[in-house]
């Protein structure tokens, strides 16, 4: 396979069908330009949410109902209401009636196996010996799998129409005898398959000895895509997304101030995962940064812009901001102990009380007494660290505040004066930052400021970081 991408199609661009179909999946290609490309796909925008649950609301999908127990049909009604969802998106991409027939008969056959295999484990576990607990994990993959798999169908069964060599491939682990790992799993898929004569259409969940979700949770159709880049040695990774990479969130700066990034490095994609922006999971983006596999980030609906591509050795020709981000609901925990001077320890127990309950760093500070980590998790689980903490350190102060968190990114800010530059700015504007760190490293300087100054400090930051910077470039070329 020598020439050919690997490319991931994300939930909100999938529902999108017909324009993905005329901008990524075909556009203008015919013939043997339709070739060298292998496609993952995620569910439908909602499936996983309805599946599992509601990744912001919180509200309870097929999973949730069926592992609270609380009604032991409640899962079976949401089973229903989401095979009849997934028929209704059927009949949207398809109006040749074979072809309709095709995919709801697929979905039946799918959501009646796992509706079957439910019974089976909630039946088994009504016994004493056998816990639901420790099968839940597999559930949840299971349940999530039901949506790629609806996808993966759709989108081959739609090229195959249109005169397309498509073909599904399956890593969901449906009836097969054997588990494998990751590696193997998609080795045994790809080994029958000439990427320059068929268009594979990959499940995003693929099942393995590793247990994907346990560890990426939402993130694993990510790490297919690195996975499959990297055993099949591609020349180039590609996620379509719904928006391009760019210096801000439009909807806070505006579109006609933010910038498409064109260039830059995993170093960069690194903080912005950090931050809850992802443009890969950090994992995902280990195994192609190893490889040497650039990635590209496009924007699904302009297929003609080149987007933004990463790779590990790009440091940019000239230092500078590239991209303003935050995040306007983080905790700053505060540890303050007197006896903390000289004695070692304190930092680790911290650590480790965060760990248990499953509490996100964003960023932390030190000095001779305190140390205050910027956390982002939910209040119960954060009070939960307190109270750990206080029974291990009775003298302590121990306090938690929320703020926004911001963060100035960029290859290479050596020489640029970020840290100064900022907070003039933000004081000019009135803004006086709680707190700014400016690492040595110089690829981010993070900036906190009060949860009411966040979209503000957001736009006087990007305004003075990038748009006068690139202003300023423009006329230094002129």
């Amino acid at each position: 396979m020598p020439n050919h991408t690997v490319e991931k199609i994300g939930g909100t661009s999938m529902s999108r069908t017909h324009e993905l179909l005329k901008n990524v999946l075909m556009g203008e290609r015919k013939g043997d330009a339709l070739y060298n490309r292998i496609f993952v796909v995620s569910a439908y925008g909602g499936i996983t949410n309805d599946l599992l649950e509601h990744k912001k609301s919180g509200a309870p999908g097929v999973y949730a109902l069926f592992s609270s127990a609380e009604s032991d049909w409640a899962w079976g009604d949401a089973l229903d209401k989401l095979s009849k969802r997934m028929q209704e998106i059927n009949a949207e991409i398809f109006e040749d009636q074979q072809a309709l027939g095709a995919a709801n008969a697929f979905v039946r056959e799918r959501v009646e196996g796992v509706r079957s295999c439910l019974i089976d484990l909630h039946r088994l576990c009504s016994y004493g010996h056998f816990r639901l607990d420790n099968h839940l994990l597999t559930v949840r993959e299971m349940l999530s799998a039901l949506g790629e798999v609806h996808s993966a169908y759709n989108t081959a069964l739609l090229l195959q129409q249109n005169g397309v060599n498509a073909r599904m491939v399956d890593l969901s682990g449906w009836r097969d005898e054997e588990q494998y790992s990751l590696d193997d799993n998609i080795k045994n898929a790809f080994k029958d398959i000439d990427v320059s004569k068929e268009l594979p259409i990959v499940t995003g969940y693929a099942q393995s000895k590793e247990a994907l979700m346990k560890t990426y949770d939402r993130g694993y159709s990510e790490v297919t895509l690195s996975r499959i880049a990297v055993i099949t040695e591609a020349k180039e990774a590609i996620i379509h997304k719904e928006f391009h990479l760019s210096s801000a969130d439009p909807k806070v700066v505006g579109e006609d101030a933010v910038q498409v990034i064109g260039d830059t490095n995993y170093d960069v994609a690194d903080q912005l995962s950090n931050m809850g922006m992802e443009a890969i999971h950090p994992s995902a983006a280990k195994g192609l940064r190893q490889a040497n596999i650039p990635l590209r980030i496009k924007n699904s609906f302009e297929p003609e812009h080149p987007g933004t591509t990463i790779n590990a050795t790009d440091q940019g020709k000239n230092a500078g901001v590239e991209i303003i981000t935050g995040l306007d609901n983080v905790i700053a925990f505060e540890f303050f102990e007197q006896d903390m001077v000289g004695v070692k320890g304190y930092d680790t127990r911290i650590l480790d009380a965060l760990t248990r309950h499953k509490v996100q760093i964003i960023s932390k500070t030190s000095n001779a007494n305190t140390i205050t980590h910027f956390l982002k998790g939910s209040l119960k689980n954060i009070k939960r660290v307190e109270v750990d903490l206080s029974k291990e350190f009775p003298a302590a102060e121990i306090s938690s505040r929320k703020v926004a968190f911001i963060s100035a990114i960029g290859r290479n800010l050596k020489g640029c004066d970020v840290g100064a530059k900022a907070i003039l700015a933000l004081a000019k504007a009135g803004i006086t930052p709680l707190s700014m760190q400016d690492l040595l490293r110089k690829v981010d300087v993070q900036i906190i400021v009060d949860r009411s100054d966040y979209e503000s400090s957001i736009k006087i930051l990007h305004e003075a970081l990038v748009e006068k910077t690139e202003a300023l470039g423009k006329k230094l070329a002129a």
